[in-house]
């Protein structure tokens, strides 16, 4: 790692060195704070976490050929080389701003309250038309990921993506710090962290905290749409670059066209590429209209660092989903939309939005959303007013707080005439929703499935998947003659019931079923339990 001696790390941490002064000169080869994954001669970080102590750790990582160890403890028996510090998490920090000093790399900087991923991943996938470009991986964008996606970083990257994400005043500054950004986004200023910063007028002194130890010559690119970040007038003695739709002092979008699931296309203006074009079109292959936003970021920051229209247009279109944000999966006649890495209202109703373009039935599966604040039940239900507005057929919830979704939807049907009839379930919790889902999704449906990660929603997505993988209730009854009996079962959920000829218990490698004497039965597909109200047995 360029510059990453240990007598540089030392200086950086304001720490004691303990150890063979041969080595002091040398370059270390990769840092990182999990143990398992100490390279040869590299520097592991020995943090105190929650569940364990990675000070309890160090003698592994020197037989694994550790370099040098960060330590907040004396190692009097050691005598390998290591670094004491008063704090291994600072410390970890100030190595992280010395390696982005060390190197020649330009730096994205992305926050706001909704869509920094997708964000990120829009820009990423531009800027890849050009340059070596390394992004945030998952969730690394707070104080302990950051300074690892820096560590990520080599001499052959020349522009790093970095997400950066808060719940609390001066934690931006402390990450801005890290970042030193020479391009700042801001995507909006939504409800997010409301426990910890109060209004949204908070938020924005939090997310703006960005710039505080951002390049000076640097670039700051917000969304002017948003009735907050339009009151940033000046950062640093320069104007904002802004992009939107309703407002077209910056960079806009008119011509926008939905695809469905597909995507949607648009027509993007006042925009200054390399190759002197200021209009053109663009098509997000991801749907929802928040995607056009994404992309007139990720078309700014392109355009800044010197990107033509076609590199931005051929970015844009090879944008790829991830698992958890927006990712379609079309599976044996069904779609699921997967958006359940997190969700807060002006999330929850983006997708809500993605979803009813879909062709079909409309299925969403909702769960609570957390860190709202006081408000947070009010909130919820006006998500399920929203929702009322859709051509939505099927609402799920599960949580207490998502209880107040389905509320909100039935009372929106109920004082509308004209509202599309919404079929509600809303379940006490995730496994209780679980039991009963096979008997509401019917093949051929568009899924969403969104809640706060807290929710544990990716269970969900798993068991639906499973479920459809499957290939529903028909196609596993075929499997019954996998079993040791030679017999064929066809099931029909209503009709006249038959004398059951195959009572007991059936199993296999992923399902079970039960047959009992009056005609009813159980089939269960993993998480997942669909009741037999008649059969015929032959």
């Amino acid at each position: 790692m360029k510059g990453m001696t240990l007598r540089a790390m030392t200086q950086a941490v304001n720490g004691i060195y303990h150890g063979n002064g041969e080595d002091y000169d040398k370059e270390i080869t990769a840092i990182t704070i999990d143990s398992r994954k100490v390279a040869e001669g590299g520097l592991f970080i020995a943090i105190k976490g929650e569940r364990s102590d990675g000070h309890d750790f160090i003698g592994q990582c020197f037989e694994k050929g550790a370099a040098c160890v960060i330590s907040e403890k004396e190692l009097p028996d050691q005598e390998r080389s290591y670094i004491q510090v008063e704090s291994s998490l600072q410390a970890l920090k100030d190595l992280a701003l010395l390696y982005r000093n060390n190197l020649d790399v330009k730096v994205v900087g992305i926050t706001g309250s909704v869509g920094k991923t997708s964000t990120k991943e829009t820009i990423s996938s531009v800027l890849s038309e050009k340059y070596r470009v390394l992004k945030t991986l998952g969730n690394f964008n707070n104080e302990i990921g950051l300074p690892l996606t820096v560590f990520r970083l080599t001499e052959d990257d020349e522009v790093a993506v970095l997400e950066m994400g808060i719940s609390d005043f001066g934690e931006m500054d402390r990450l801005s710090k890290i970042a030193q950004p020479d391009i700042c986004v801001i995507t909006n200023i939504g409800f997010c962290h409301l426990e910890n910063l109060g209004t949204r007028d908070g938020i924005l002194k939090a997310k703006t905290e960005i710039f505080n130890h951002m390049n000076p010559d640097g670039i700051v690119i917000v969304n002017g749409d948003d009735d907050k970040l339009s009151t940033i007038s000046q950062v640093h003695g320069k104007r904002p670059l802004v992009f939107g739709i309703s407002n077209k002092d910056g960079v806009y979008a008119d011509n926008i066209k939905s695809l469905g699931l597909d995507g949607t296309s648009f027509t993007i203006h006042g925009i200054k590429t390399s190759d002197n074009y200021s209009t053109f079109d663009l098509t997000v292959p991801v749907p929802g209209h928040h995607m056009v936003y994404n992309a007139m970021a990720a078309a700014l920051v392109g355009s800044v660092l010197g990107l033509s229209s076609i590199e931005i247009e051929r970015g844009v279109k090879n944008l790829k989903t991830i698992a958890g944000r927006n990712n379609i999966i079309k599976e044996n006649g069904f779609t699921i939309i997967d958006d359940c890495y997190n969700a807060n209202p002006v999330s929850m109703k983006a997708s809500l939005d993605v979803l009813d373009t879909a062709i079909g039935r409309k299925v969403a599966i909702l769960g609570s959303m957390f860190e709202l604040g006081e408000n947070e039940k009010q909130m919820h239900y006006d998500v399920g007013m929203y929702l009322g507005t859709k051509d939505i057929d099927v609402l799920i919830t599960a949580g207490d707080l998502a209880a107040q979704i389905a509320e909100g939807t039935r009372a929106y049907i109920d004082t509308n005439y004209n509202a599309h009839g919404c079929e509600v379930h809303d379940f006490e919790t995730r496994d209780d929703m679980l039991k009963c889902i096979g008997h509401i999704l019917k093949t051929g449906d568009n899924i969403l499935i969104k809640a706060s990660h807290g929710m544990e929603f990716t269970k969900v997505v798993e068991a639906v998947k499973q479920l459809i993988y499957n290939g529903g209730f028909m196609k596993l009854l075929k499997r019954v003659s996998i079993l040791a009996v030679l017999i064929t079962v066809i099931a029909v959920f209503a009709g006249c019931g038959k004398e059951a000829t195959v009572v007991g218990t059936w199993e296999g490698d992923d399902y079970t079923y039960t047959f009992n004497d009056d005609g009813t039965g159980i089939q269960q597909i993993g998480e997942i339990s669909v009741s037999i109200t008649s059969y015929e047995a032959k």
